[in-house]
């Protein structure tokens, strides 16, 4: 007997804690019964929860539609009067709003420390490119949706002249061994270990979408996520410890899937339940370190983190082996993530990274231009006021919405093939001029990181939106 999450939409549970609650209690009690029994009780305990309040089985599922059967345990919160005090990198290329959000952000009692990156816009809760120090709390919001979205850069024992050389044999890898989109994955099967991790029976909605995390290894999501080669130019004494000169190396962008998707929705909507803002805060809703959902948050996004990491490595090695290509060496970075730091000696903090890296001394990491750009291989310098960040791209110049209003698919091709770049997907959402220029972005956060090498994009696999 299989219910499924849709099974339970279809009845009423639309919210992602009840459905959560019903699929525990179905795998620990109701494993005899059949699908049409066990829906029936579940209709009519939507419709009529308190029948439900003494049943072993039931009563917890009951007290989630019903409060007034146990009251909810939530405190309420106020924002302070002022922002604390963050510091900015590049603030004349940064919105009006993505900065509102920011103050709001630090006018949170919670907020310890902040930081402002030169290629920030505005998101949803946390601008992206916001840093956020929390004491003790995490929001999984100012986590963001995709979980542990990452770069990741292969440089190969290749010469950045067989680029041209083996032109056609590259696009055809990208298009047999890259996946993009919200559903599906790869025409053959994925192994990697961290389908075997213990986190994914440890709770209902870990269980419930390991299936999906299957199918989905491997694969990239769409907007602005990515799989390229190109032309690495590294400089000498760089942080890889390869010898100065020009490789052919990939590049990929792309997050946890469908796995860190439904992390998000879960925890937020439990953190709204226990921490109750003024309506202009709700998306920063936290959970405590301390309480049961803390904890299992914590456990599952750091999951989510390392499943985004596979999927890199899943997509590195196709390609490499595809191309019968030796790789040299790798580095990689989240974004879309929170990590327990001392910021300052002796004082610890949870702090999370949306759409901004990790930049701590001498930490490698990549910040990608555009499709038609330049990005930057980069060493951290370990910068206090940034909470040791970088930005994580150049940042957006304009929405997606505005893009697709002002560019055309023809007037797109004729951009990319006069910078040489070939395009495999892609939409005009990703036009390179909806971005701001990397040239000036990189400038501004020159106390943040030093550049150890400059990639060129040629070859580029991305999602037909």
């Amino acid at each position: 007997m299989a219910i499924r999450t849709k099974d339970l939409s279809k009845i009423g549970y639309t919210d992602n804690v009840a459905r959560s609650k019903a699929v525990n209690i179905i795998s620990k009690h109701c494993k005899h019964d059949s699908k049409e029994t066990v829906l029936a009780v579940l209709s009519d305990l939507l419709e009529n929860p308190g029948k439900y309040k003494d049943n072993d089985v039931w009563k917890q599922l009951a007290e989630h539609f019903s409060p007034t059967i146990e009251e909810k345990q939530f405190t309420t919160y106020l924002l302070t009067d002022e922002p604390k005090g963050y510091k900015t990198y590049g603030g004349k290329f940064i919105d009006t709003l993505a900065k509102q959000q920011m103050e709001l952000a630090m006018r949170l009692p919670i907020a310890l420390a902040g930081a402002l990156m030169p290629d920030a816009h505005a998101g949803y809760g946390l601008p992206i490119g916001g840093v956020l120090a929390g004491d003790n709390a995490v929001i999984p919001y100012a986590v963001g949706v995709d979980i542990g979205c990452r770069m990741s850069m292969t440089v190969f024992d290749a010469k950045a002249e067989s680029l041209k050389r083996y032109a056609h044999q590259i696009k055809e890898a990208l298009k047999d061994y890259t996946h993009f989109g919200m559903e599906g994955g790869l025409p053959f099967v994925q192994e990697h270990e961290v389908l075997d991790r213990e986190e994914f029976r440890s709770t209902p909605l870990l269980r419930m979408f390991h299936g999906k995390a299957l199918r989905q290894l491997g694969t990239s999501g769409g907007g602005n996520h990515f799989v390229e080669f190109g032309e690495l130019e590294l400089a000498a004494s760089n942080v890889l410890n390869l010898p100065e000169g020009n490789y052919m190396a990939l590049l990929s962008h792309s997050g946890s899937r469908g796995l860190g998707a439904a992390i998000a929705r879960q925890y937020s909507d439990i953190a709204r339940e226990v921490c109750k803002l003024p309506r202009e805060a709700q998306h920063f809703a936290w959970l405590d370190l301390h309480t049961e959902a803390g904890q299992e948050y914590w456990m599952s996004m750091n999951l989510a983190g390392d499943y985004a990491r596979a999927c890199h490595e899943q997509i590195h090695h196709n390609l490499s082996k595809a191309l019968g290509l030796k790789p040299l060496a790798n580095v990689n970075n989240h974004h879309n993530f929170a990590w327990q730091e001392e910021i300052a000696p002796g004082r610890h903090a949870i702090v999370h990274r949306k759409g901004a890296t990790p930049a701590g001394k001498g930490q490698p990491g990549l910040i990608p231009g555009s499709m038609a750009t330049p990005g930057y291989l980069v060493c951290g310098r370990g910068a206090e006021e940034s909470l040791c960040s970088a930005s994580h791209e150049a940042g957006r110049a304009m929405s997606r919405q505005k893009a697709k209003e002002q560019f055309t698919q023809s007037a797109m091709k004729k951009f990319l093939s006069q910078a040489g770049v070939t395009l495999i997907g892609g939409s005009v959402e990703e036009m390179p001029l909806a971005y701001k220029d990397i040239e000036k972005v990189m400038p501004a956060q020159e106390s943040l990181v030093d550049i150890h090498g400059r990639f060129i994009p040629r070859i580029v696999r991305m999602n037909k939106e």
